[in-house]
């Protein structure tokens, strides 16, 4: 067995997991922590994550085959020991770096030629190289490769696009047995995750999800939100789609998102999250606390002799001022940088972690209702 699904508890649709596989065992609902190129912007190493209760890293496919390069990973014997994280790795199949990314693109039934954002040089990605650098990177989990589609969209092209998506998730289905049979393969049991997609359309959402299913695949993400629809049409999507995702299958909400989001996401059945927003905002200086975000470049904070959270007790908090950490700003210290990066990751695990709680207390409706819109507040 590649992995191992165990559905703990049920509130509503809010499942509490726990995710089995090589690489160790994930307690979901969880965030992932997102080092898109092997690190966390903002100067943190793998080390740095085990103290900011880290449980899974992403990265990301295209970025790492276009610098390094996936040989060159793949010879240094793969993204765990590059990078010195021993934990989980899931890997982006770099489907929308490809799409967001690149300027100049063409779209065929084989995969998407296209320019790199780097040097400019054409690169070709279809079903099976996304799946080839993803073995080479060794990760414990591959996404497949798919369209994606801008939102709003017409629902003809939408339409094409999830058929499109769904021949291309049974080519990468099949290029992974073959990879994962190679005697070289660094990870013979790396997993695949499939990804729903249909715009904001219903009915395309559901079908896909439907034809997905039935592929017998290690995980189902829903990708394509968060592009900037209303996130009242991410959460109808959401809710939507959730009745037709496989129960004993782990459950993925692709670039979400805030506070508030992942609550809601939690709240309609997702069970692991991703987004680079809050080492984002930390690297400007907008920082999560268990009253709202608050601007730590802001002059009321310069004689402010309190840590970021009173309540929180990440490394930062336990050991620097408001006032402090304002000054690393305005000095422009790349200190600045590194510690709130620590913060509001450390912020996301630990909102995690009470996610958790509040499932297995069978209290979460009282989670969410006291803390959904109270933590995207700005102060």
């Amino acid at each position: 067995m590649k992995s191992k699904l165990t559905l703990i508890k049920t509130e509503g649709t809010g499942r509490r997991c726990e995710f089995e596989k090589v690489h160790g065992t994930v307690q979901t609902p969880a965030f992932m922590n997102v080092a898109t190129c092997g690190a966390i912007k903002g100067a943190l190493s793998a080390l740095d994550l085990k103290e900011i209760k880290c449980q899974i890293m992403l990265s990301n496919t295209y970025h790492l085959h276009v610098r390094p390069g996936d040989e060159l990973v793949k010879e240094m014997g793969g993204l765990h020991e590059f990078t010195r994280w021993q934990g989980p790795i899931l890997t982006d199949s770099g489907g929308f770096q490809v799409f967001s990314l690149a300027k100049l693109r063409k779209i065929q039934e084989e995969g998407v030629t296209f320019n790199s954002h780097v040097d400019g040089r054409k690169i070709f990605m279809g079903p099976e190289e996304s799946m080839q650098i993803q073995s080479n990177l060794g990760s414990t989990i591959a996404m497949a490769f798919d369209e994606c589609v801008e939102n709003p969209a017409k629902y003809q092209y939408a339409k094409e696009s999830c058929k499109r998506t769904v021949r291309w998730l049974q080519r990468c289905k099949a290029e992974m047995d073959r990879l994962n049979s190679l005697p070289d393969t660094i990870n013979k049991k790396q997993l695949l995750f499939g990804i729903n997609q249909g715009c904001t359309f219903e009915d395309l959402r559901i079908e896909n999800m439907k034809e997905i299913a039935e592929l017998d695949l290690d995980g189902y993400a829903i990708g394509g939100l968060a592009v900037g629809e209303p996130k009242e049409d991410m959460y109808r999507v959401i809710s939507a789609v959730e009745p037709y995702m496989p129960k004993d299958k782990i459950r993925y909400l692709m670039g979400v998102g805030t506070p508030g989001n992942i609550i809601e996401g939690v709240y309609r059945g997702v069970d692991i999250f991703d987004c680079v927003m809050p080492s984002r905002n930390a690297r400007h200086g907008h920082l999560n606390t268990w009253s709202g975000i608050i601007n730590i470049n802001n002059k009321k904070y310069e004689k402010d002799n309190q840590p970021i959270d009173p309540q929180c007790d990440c490394p930062t908090c336990r050991n620097f001022s408001r006032s402090y950490i304002r000054h690393l700003f305005k000095a422009k210290e790349m200190l600045a940088m590194r510690l709130c990066v620590m913060h509001n990751l450390y912020f996301y695990n630990t909102l995690m972690e009470k996610i958790r709680e509040a499932l297995d207390n069978g209290n979460y409706q009282e989670f969410h209702d006291k803390y959904v819109d109270l933590l995207d507040t700005r102060i």
